[in-house]
């Protein structure tokens, strides 16, 4: 919805949205979407992506168990409502195996760092009563832990500062220039589109920027509160990758094994090359990043234009070929995107 202001959303705030949706689903059978969006306070896109997830969910994987809801683009429809009914549940049952997982998986999520103290305890006050009803399971799980890694506890703070609406400090890597730099960012929400990543305003560029969790070398929640301006929410169903029009422009000439470039990469154009190769025209926030593709291509590709980004690839092939070979001749061009952006026969070979 173009214009909406930033909410702060994160895993816990949808759980408990879709929660209480369930409920209000079933006490207004046929509830028209739009009335149901503006009732939660979401878009209706955000509204639909949650009614996709509810029929997963259910009192058991048993078919007639999970929750039969669907929409026809203006109403949603709950055809089994009953499923839920209190005579049609059954005591819950974990099998020994069941109960440990839970109970390793529970005692690990209570240690992350950043978690809030109130979810804290109060899954430790499940957790007590899982190991009472598990019995014997529950000293089985007793030997065994599990550590999360780095991303784990990233997450935790991310999660914790959408929540309590303050700013974070992060040291980023970025391997487009492998650098790692310094960064106070506001964050605005947590998507996972193949990696997890948290959506925020970067106070360091002034602009909106997306940061893969497994790349934060450090993070800090600061006591300064978060002020992200209002910007429109990105539909990212697409892909993370969605340039803009203002974005700079940069060309790239493919042979015939760099066609792929053009299914993977959002691109304006896709002209035909008489060897059977394509000029591909893009736009990207980050034309640098761009480098990597340059050499992943090698022989079967090179970057036309901007010029300066042309010899920054250059550059970053023949250094690559460097420290592969020991030395770049003088007059050998480079990798890829060096001389006329072909590896002679020699450089294919490496």
């Amino acid at each position: 919805m173009a214009g909406r202001p930033v909410r702060a959303v994160n895993a816990i705030d949808q759980t408990r949205r879709m929660l209480s949706l369930v409920t209000y689903l079933r006490e207004r059978p046929g509830a028209r979407i739009e009335d149901v969006a503006r009732a939660f306070g979401v878009t209706e896109d955000e509204l639909v992506s949650d009614l996709d997830v509810l029929p997963m969910c259910g009192t058991s994987f048993r078919g007639g168990d999970l929750l039969d809801i669907d929409t026809d683009g203006e109403r949603i429809w709950w055809h089994n409502p009953a499923a839920l009914a209190a005579e049609a549940a059954e005591p819950l049952r974990l099998a020994a195996d069941e109960a440990t997982a839970l109970l390793v998986a529970a005692r690990a999520v209570a240690t992350l760092p950043g978690l809030r103290e109130s979810d804290r305890q109060a899954l430790l006050r499940a957790t007590a009563k899982v190991e009472t009803s598990a019995g014997e399971a529950a000293g089985a799980s007793s030997r065994l832990s599990v550590t999360f890694e780095a991303e784990g506890g990233v997450f935790a703070d991310v999660d914790r500062a959408i929540s309590e609406r303050r700013r974070l400090w992060i040291r980023y890597y970025s391997p487009a220039r492998d650098e790692v730099t310094e960064r106070e960012i506001d964050p605005i929400r947590l998507v996972s589109v193949g990696h997890t990543y948290v959506e925020a305003w970067c106070r360091r560029s002034e602009a909106r920027r997306t940061f893969r969790l497994d790349r934060v070398a450090e993070i800090k929640i600061l006591d300064e509160p978060s002020a992200p301006p209002e910007v429109e929410l990105r539909d990212l169903s697409e892909g993370l990758v969605q340039p803009a029009a203002e974005d700079p422009e940069v060309v790239v000439e493919v042979g015939p094994g760099g066609r792929w470039v053009a299914e993977y990469y959002p691109h304006d154009s896709a002209d035909e090359l008489a060897d059977g190769g394509l000029r591909i025209t893009l736009r990207t926030p980050d034309p640098a990043s761009l480098r990597r593709l340059a050499l992943r291509l090698g022989g079967d590709g090179r970057i036309v234009s901007p010029p300066d980004l042309a010899e920054s690839a250059r550059r970053a092939a023949r250094e690559a070929l460097a420290a592969y070979d020991g030395v770049v001749p003088a007059g050998v061009p480079g990798a890829g995107a060096a001389g006329d952006g072909r590896y002679d026969r020699r450089e294919r070979e490496l």
